[in-house]
């Protein structure tokens, strides 16, 4: 199962990124969407996984969910917009994932690229960092990898200078 994983678009959808997504099993989008023609673009290139971001109006809202708690191809995956970054998590996210303990906790939110591994509750924390062009990051970045059997593999990240297309 190949995965492209992005955030923070923020309404901006371009070829660079559709050519990322093409050949994918599934695209996740971790938030700040901005605007559902980005998930309607990027659900006809493959599956889409969504949840909404702060910057979502109340239609992505109604499409989306806040969390979306899911298994793919045999790892639990909790993904949100707003998750924090270990060790300072949001509110309550901590806890639930001591309880909860998804292989994969994945988030946005900071524009930040983040993958590390997290001993305080035994998984893997992913942030793609930011796809769109709005926002302080200087380099446009998501996340590729695969799934097999229940494990994680070619993690890569993708990347691109931040500039209208």
């Amino acid at each position: 199962m190949n995965i492209a994983l992005l955030s923070d678009t923020h309404g901006h959808i371009d070829d660079r990124i559709k050519r990322h997504v093409d050949g994918c099993d599934e695209v996740w989008h971790a938030g700040d969407i901005g605007d559902l023609h980005v998930t309607d673009a990027l659900a006809d290139i493959t599956k889409v996984r969504a949840v909404y971001g702060n910057i979502d109006d109340q239609l992505a809202r109604r499409t989306w969910p806040e969390h979306q708690r899911f298994e793919a191809g045999g790892l639990k995956v909790w993904m949100t917009h707003i998750g924090g970054r270990p060790p300072k998590y949001a509110r309550g996210i901590l806890p639930q994932l001591r309880v909860e303990r998804p292989d994969l906790f994945i988030c946005g939110h900071s524009h930040i690229l983040l993958v590390q591994r997290v001993d305080a509750w035994g998984g893997l924390h992913l942030n793609p960092g930011a796809a769109g062009i709005s926002g302080f990051h200087k380099v446009c970045t998501m996340l590729k990898f695969r799934i097999d059997e229940g494990q994680l593999q070619d993690l890569r990240v993708v990347e691109w200078a931040r500039k209208r297309p």
